[in-house]
């Protein structure tokens, strides 16, 4: 399946700070970083994401169609990863709610436009 997901940035040191606050909120942290890029994980062994800036020296620039979604534990996880992105000035994009039976997820685009979701994987009607 997935091994990593990289998103482009114009600004590596303030998307890496967007990303270390965001991403500490479902327990990852950097495990991978050099001059060009910066990569998180929960375990060096999980799938990664990591922003860069772009290896041709051409301006980032965001795909369109193109999500990342952080799964999570809980409908209160998912509520505060999206506190947590508005807060560092994310964009709103779908606030935290019930998407389809047993998937709740919240939308947000990092500070370079980049489009994220926070969901979990409901079990029953809760």
């Amino acid at each position: 399946m997935i091994g990593y997901v990289t998103v482009g940035t114009n600004d590596l040191e303030t998307a890496a700070a967007f990303y270390d606050a965001l991403l500490a909120e479902i327990g990852a942290s950097r495990f991978m970083q050099e001059e060009t890029f910066v990569a998180w994980a929960v375990a060096p062994d999980q799938p990664a994401i990591s922003v860069c800036l772009p290896w041709d020296g051409n301006a980032a620039t965001v795909g369109n169609g193109t999500m990342i979604a952080l799964k999570v534990d809980s409908t209160d996880l998912v509520d505060t990863v999206y506190a947590r992105a508005m807060e560092l000035g994310g964009a709103d994009e779908g606030p935290p709610g019930k998407r389809m039976d047993g998937f709740y997820a919240a939308y947000f685009r990092d500070l370079d436009g980049n489009k994220l979701n926070a969901f979990c994987l409901e079990s029953g009607d809760s």
